[in-house]
C-alpha cells in the first residue's frame, strides 16, 4: 500500500511539472534587421506581444548601413524603455548599403540619445545569450542572412538551440530579390544548413493599412500602437509603398497565426503567403493590444470602468491607466487587495517591478528579485508590490528579502544582466515624512490614520511616474 501511494505521488508530481507554464511565452526569438522602412512595424509588433520574448536584436547591412540602422533600432528600444534588450552590430558582412533615402528619414525614436560606440558585435552578443538560454529559439531575419550564416559556423550551440529560421524574402528559389543579394553566399549556406527555414511573403502589391485599420491602430492606447500609428501618418511613411502594404510585418502575424497563411513545402523549406487578409487585419489589432495570451489565471478581465471601484479612487482610474498603462493598474489593484489596504510603498513596489520588466522587456516569472526593503512596515510593503508586478514570489523561489539596513531598493537579475532600482532619496524622504506625521498625530490604531494613508496612496499612484522616480544602475 505504501509503495502504491508513493508511486501515485510521483505520478502527480511529474504530471504537475509537465504542464506548460501559464505565463511562458511560446516564442523566444532573435531578430536580425537592416532597418528597412517596414522593419519598424515588424519589430514593434514582436515587442508588443506578451507571447513573444525578444532575446536580442542583431543589426546587419542592407537597406541602411549598420551604424544608421543601429541608431534607429536602439532609439526604438529606448522609446519603449527596453534599454536592457541587447542590440548588436554585424561587422563582418561587406555589403555596401544603398542607404535608401526614405528609410533614413523614418524616425524610430530619439536618435540623439543613442551612443554608437556602446554597440557590441552581434556574434559575441548572441554567443553570450546562447550560453545561458535554455529555451528553443526562432531566428527572425528581416533583411539578409549574413548574421544567421555567421552564427551557424561560429556559435557551437546555434544548431541545437535555434529550432527554425523565418526569413522575409521573395522565395526559396528567387535569386534576384534584394534580401537574397545582400549576401547570396550566406543565403545559400543557410538554405542548405539543415535548420528548418520558412520564407514569409507579404502582400506588396495591395494596400493593407487602409483608413479603417489605421484608425483602429490609432485608437489602441499603448506605446507600441502609437509608434506604428505615428509612422503610418508620417511623411516618410506615406510616401513609400512598404509603409501601407504588408511586407516584413507579415512575419509576426505568421509567427502567431500560421493558419492564416498558405504554406507550400519545398525541398529546402516552407514558403508562406497571406491567405485571409481580413482575418490578418483583425489579428494585427490583437497583437498590438497585447491580447496574444491570457494574462490572468482566475478572472478573465479586471474591469477598467471607473464606477466599478470605490468612490475615492473612481475619479483617478482612467487617468492612471492612460498615464501608466493597464499593466500597472492591474498590478496595483491586485497588490493592494493582497496587502489589504492601499499603501504607498506597495504602489512604489508595483511601479518598480513594472519598470524592471520594461527594461528587460519580459513578462512575469522571468527574473529573480533581491529586495532591500526589509521585513518591517511600512517600507517592507514594497515587497508586496514587487511580487505582484514581477511574479517573483517566495513560492516561485524568485524573491529574496534582505533585512540589513533596509532601503527602498531592489536588484533584478535576468539572463546575464543585473540592474538595481532605487527610489530617489528625495521622494523616499517625502513619503516617509508624511507617514511619520500622520502616525504622530493620529496613531496607527486610528481610522483617520488609515484614511489619510489611503488618500496619499491614491495621490502617489497618480502622480509618481515610474520612469522618473527611480535611480537605475547597471550592475
Amino acid at each position: 500500500m505504501m509503495k502504491r501511494t508513493f508511486l501515485l505521488l510521483l505520478i502527480i508530481l511529474f504530471t504537475i511539472n509537465g504542464f506548460a507554464h501559464p505565463w511562458k511565452p511560446r516564442h523566444y526569438i532573435i531578430i536580425d534587421t537592416d532597418a528597412g522602412i517596414d522593419d519598424i512595424k515588424a519589430i514593434t509588433m514582436l515587442l508588443a506581444s506578451p507571447d513573444v520574448r525578444v532575446l536580442a536584436i542583431s543589426i546587419s547591412p542592407g537597406a541602411l548601413n549598420t551604424n544608421a540602422a543601429y541608431i534607429k533600432v536602439k532609439s526604438l528600444l529606448n522609446s519603449f524603455y527596453h534599454e536592457g534588450l541587447p542590440a548588436g552590430i554585424n561587422k563582418s558582412c561587406s555589403f555596401k548599403s544603398p542607404d535608401f533615402a526614405q528609410a533614413l528619414l523614418v524616425k524610430w525614436g530619439n536618435e540623439g540619445s543613442v551612443i554608437l560606440i556602446e554597440a557590441p558585435e552581434s556574434i559575441s552578443m548572441l554567443s553570450e545569450i546562447f550560453e545561458v538560454e535554455k529555451n528553443k529559439v526562432t531566428m527572425v531575419c528581416l533583411g539578409g542572412l549574413s548574421t544567421a550564416a555567421s552564427a551557424i559556423t561560429q556559435i557551437p550551440q546555434f544548431k541545437n538551440i535555434v529550432k527554425q529560421i523565418i526569413w522575409s524574402a521573395e522565395g526559396l528559389n528567387d535569386k534576384r530579390g534584394f534580401n537574397y543579394n545582400i549576401d547570396s553566399k550566406a543565403a545559400s549556406s543557410v538554405v542548405g544548413s539543415g535548420i528548418p527555414l520558412t520564407i514569409v511573403r507579404g502582400s506588396p502589391d495591395a494596400q493593407f493599412y487602409d483608413s479603417e485599420l489605421t484608425k483602429k491602430i490609432s485608437e489602441i492606447q499603448n506605446s507600441y500602437s502609437g509608434r506604428i500609428s505615428d509612422f503610418l501618418v508620417s511623411e516618410a511613411g506615406r510616401q513609400h509603398k512598404y509603409s501601407s502594404t504588408l511586407a516584413d510585418d507579415a512575419i509576426p502575424l505568421y509567427l502567431h497565426y500560421p493558419e492564416l497563411f498558405s504554406a507550400d513545402t519545398a525541398k529546402n523549406g516552407i514558403e508562406a503567403s497571406p491567405r485571409d487578409i481580413d482575418q490578418i487585419k483583425e489579428k494585427t489589432i490583437k497583437i498590438l493590444k497585447g491580447e496574444t495570451v491570457e494574462r490572468n489565471q482566475v478572472i478573465r478581465e479586471l474591469p477598467v470602468t471607473p464606477s466599478f471601484y470605490f468612490d475615492d479612487i473612481e475619479s483617478s482610474v482612467s487617468d492612471i491607466i492612460t498615464k501608466y498603462g493597464k499593466d500597472e493598474w492591474v498590478s496595483g489593484v491586485i497588490a493592494n487587495e493582497l496587502h489589504r489596504h492601499l499603501g504607498v510603498f506597495a504602489i512604489v513596489g508595483v511601479k518598480m517591478g513594472i519598470r524592471a520588466r520594461e527594461y528587460f522587456n519580459t513578462g512575469v516569472d522571468e527574473f529573480s528579485v533581491t529586495s532591500s526593503a526589509g521585513s518591517n512596515p511600512p517600507l517592507s510593503c514594497m515587497n508586496d508590490g514587487l511580487q505582484v508586478s514581477t511574479g517573483a514570489t517566495p513560492g516561485h523561489g524568485l524573491l529574496t528579502v534582505l533585512n540589513e539596513s533596509p532601503v527602498p531598493s531592489a536588484e533584478f537579475t535576468y539572463i546575464n544582466q543585473k540592474i538595481r532600482l532605487t527610489l530617489k532619496p528625495e521622494i523616499a524622504l517625502m513619503i516617509s515624512k508624511e507617514l511619520k506625521e500622520i502616525n504622530f498625530v493620529y496613531g496607527l490604531d486610528s481610522d483617520i490614520y488609515w484614511e489619510l494613508v489611503r488618500k496619499n496612496s491614491i495621490k502617489y499612484w497618480l502622480n509618481l511616474d515610474r520612469h522618473d522616480i527611480f535611480i537605475l544602475e547597471k550592475l
